[in-house]
């Protein structure tokens, strides 16, 4: 491209927050590629739901919330997610003109030089695809592109495989293996319910003992849990997701596999080595596959040019606005990053930068 594109607003993601902000854009009468644009890396619809492993059937997400203004309904339950999830945000994108790009690889947010009429800054959108120059920036990008790996002594010895669930494709791979699965959060337990029946062995292990959570999880349990993680990312600090503070639901599959001992659990490990894991206590566990399910973190690295995070390695943000800069907004990260979450961060984003571009010029300090 030989020249830089001018927009209201870019909008990087478009997973399930990404596409509830330009929802809301275009319901506040934004258009498409005339006043945002909306920007994805991924092949394809779906967002990071496209990734998801085919045993991850629709019927075994949990809690996957409509987008706003059309409802997902009647879906099987017996299929994929991924192709559950990816039909129905390519029809979202149909239904209301979205004109989503694809693929587009974001490598750098910039502040550009202050307008010459003096009407502001700008931001300096750097991608594979050219330039965009932006009054606002909602970031949507979540966390699929950044598993987080542990470090642990020895794990470079280890002979065995080692895969991240953001790798894992299925229990059929695992057939006669011996298989340690690491995180307490829902994709360990559904890794080790969905592997055991094909592998040798299976060990669970967790940093912390996992915490069931009994009976339906209510709406005051909800804003609860939302406040705790809400209250990390005002000081700045690296969120945690809304998931590790409400508990692994208790149900009928989670009963069997605490019956059968499938999901008896070991503390961490101390080390690891050529086969296997072991204890400070001298416990050793032989293993063939370490299979990490330990989480993701928000990807943000092409923020780093604007200077947002905290000394707590976060960013600090107020609604969805970051604090250290008011055009910058982030949707899915944090107290947003569930479904239900990203549409309503979506929805407050829009009508926060709808307030800052009738403003004359946005009042912060550039680093």
């Amino acid at each position: 491209m030989d020249s830089t594109r001018e927009v209201d607003v870019v909008v990087i993601g478009a997973g399930q927050a990404g596409l509830s902000a330009a929802y809301h854009l275009r319901r506040s009468g934004f258009e498409p590629e005339r006043d945002f644009v909306v920007l994805d890396r991924s092949p394809a619809p779906g967002g990071a739901w496209q990734f998801r492993w085919p045993s991850l059937t629709y019927g075994k997400v949990h809690g996957m919330h409509s987008l706003p203004g059309m409802e997902l309904s009647d879906a099987d339950p017996a299929r994929p997610s991924s192709e559950v999830v990816g039909e129905y945000f390519a029809g979202y994108e149909r239904a209301f003109g979205l004109r989503v790009r694809r693929p587009v690889h974001v490598r750098a947010v910039r502040d550009a030089e202050e307008d010459g009429d003096g009407t502001g800054r700008r931001l300096l959108v750097e991608t594979d695809a050219g330039v965009w120059s932006a009054r606002a920036l909602i970031n949507a990008t979540g966390t699929w592109d950044r598993p987080f790996w542990p470090r642990y002594p020895g794990r470079e010895t280890f002979r065995g495989r080692q895969l991240h669930t953001a790798r894992y494709k299925g229990p059929e791979e695992f057939a006669g293996l011996r298989v340690v699965v690491v995180g307490g959060g829902a994709s360990g337990t559904q890794h080790l319910l969905e592997i055991a029946p094909y592998a040798a062995t299976t060990t669970w292990v967790t940093r912390r003992p996992p915490v069931f959570r009994e009976g339906p999880f209510d709406e005051d349990a909800g804003r609860a849990a939302v406040a705790l993680v809400e209250e990390r990312v005002r000081r700045g600090l690296v969120p945690r997701s809304v998931v590790s503070v409400t508990g692994l639901p208790l149900n009928e599959a989670i009963r069997q596999g605490l019956r059968d001992g499938t999901l008896d659990r070991l503390p961490m490990f101390d080390r690891i080595t050529p086969d296997g894991v072991a204890w400070e206590d001298g416990r050793h566990v032989d293993a063939d596959v370490i299979l990490w399910a330990t989480g993701f973190r928000a990807a943000l690295g092409h923020l780093a040019p604007l200077r947002l995070r905290e000394p707590g390695g976060g960013i600090r943000v107020e609604g969805t606005r970051a604090v250290a800069d008011p055009r910058i907004h982030l949707v899915g990260y944090g107290p947003s990053a569930s479904t239900i979450g990203a549409n309503r961060a979506g929805r407050a984003a829009v009508r926060d930068i709808r307030r800052l571009l009738r403003e004359p010029s946005p009042s912060f300090a550039v680093a």
